[in-house]
């Protein structure tokens, strides 16, 4: 997706190299990478990003190169088992792919795809199927130009992640959800809290009562809130309106002990069967990082719909995908 490698794509953009991309646009089967994958290849030969996930990344970055050297662009179909020794087996992910290789989007569309990251705005971006293999952008993409077969990705606003507590624990549950591109916001009363400098700039720090803060900063189906003060005067109430809002996701840490006293508090809140406690999947791990890694994997599973059990005992497709489009 572009949002995997933009910020690579990006500062090679800033520092004057050219940078082509190869997208992941059709496939005939099945595969590893979702339709919309990409990879960036810059001139140095660094490059960032998979179509399908090493089966042919190879012969993208060759392909890719090539653009970059004065190649036209084009659409490169790509299969993987043609790149097997007669005597190997074939690949699970066989599909024949369509991955269109061409330079980066020009500066008024690179901009606008930037400043949409930046400022966490939803954009949809459309390239072109055909040459000239136009780029465009429009803020929905019933708004985007239809006379031609294009590529349509919607970057949506990033989920968002409500921690209420600046602790400790938080702090690391916030720097692990950077990378998994969620909105953190930590939100404390507690001055001496959320100065204490332990917090990732990444996320947004505030000082105010949870509750409060979230009636006034509405959440989504898509969003979460983790109460993790440790404080019942915080926790109880971060859990209220999170439960009264639109949150898809409210846990709270604890142990089981905690969780039931917690639970003869709240005995009467509406929603409260929707209430994930103790926070978190079972890893059976004791650190600071494996319980935020433990309570990030139920964020995500929840997201998507999953009870996060074990790939080898599920029969459900491996990965949930943004949705992409093709129109013509």
């Amino acid at each position: 997706m572009l949002r995997e490698v933009w910020p690579f794509l990006d500062a090679h953009r800033r520092a004057g190299r050219p940078v082509a991309l190869a997208r992941l646009v059709a496939r005939d089967g099945p595969g590893s990478r979702p339709l919309g994958s990409t990879m960036a290849v810059a001139a140095d030969g660094t490059w960032r990003g998979s179509v399908s996930g090493g089966c042919v990344e190879a012969v993208v970055v060759e392909a890719a190169r090539a653009v970059l050297a004065g190649a036209a662009p084009h659409l490169l179909p790509v299969t993987p088992g043609e790149l097997l020794l007669p005597w190997e087996d074939a690949p699970a992910c066989s599909a024949t792919m369509e991955v269109l290789v061409l330079p980066a989007p020009p500066p008024p569309v690179h901009e606008a795809i930037t400043m949409a990251l930046q400022r966490d705005r939803s954009l949809a971006v459309s390239v072109g199927l055909q040459p000239p293999y136009r780029w465009s952008v429009a803020p929905t993409a019933d708004r985007l130009p239809s006379d031609r077969p294009a590529y349509v990705e919607e970057l949506p606003r990033r989920r968002r992640l409500v921690l209420a507590g600046a602790t400790d624990l938080a702090a690391v549950v916030a720097t692990l959800a950077e990378s998994l591109d969620r909105a953190v916001s930590v939100v404390d009363p507690r001055p001496g809290h959320v100065g204490s400098g332990a917090l990732p700039a990444s996320a947004r720090v505030v000082r105010a009562w949870p509750d409060e803060w979230l009636t006034g900063h509405p959440l989504g189906a898509g969003d979460a809130v983790v109460a993790l003060s440790h404080d019942p005067r915080i926790d109880d109430r971060a859990i209220r309106a999170a439960l009264a809002g639109g949150a898809g996701h409210v846990a709270a840490l604890g142990s089981r002990a905690t969780h039931a006293q917690r639970l003869q508090r709240l005995a009467g809140t509406p929603g409260l069967d929707r209430l994930a406690g103790p926070a978190g999947l079972d890893l059976g791990g004791t650190s600071l990082a494996e319980g935020a890694l433990s309570i990030l994997a139920e964020v995500v599973a929840a997201g998507n719909g999953r009870n996060g059990g074990r790939l080898r005992d599920s029969r459900l497709p491996i990965g949930v995908h943004a949705a992409t489009m093709a129109h013509s």
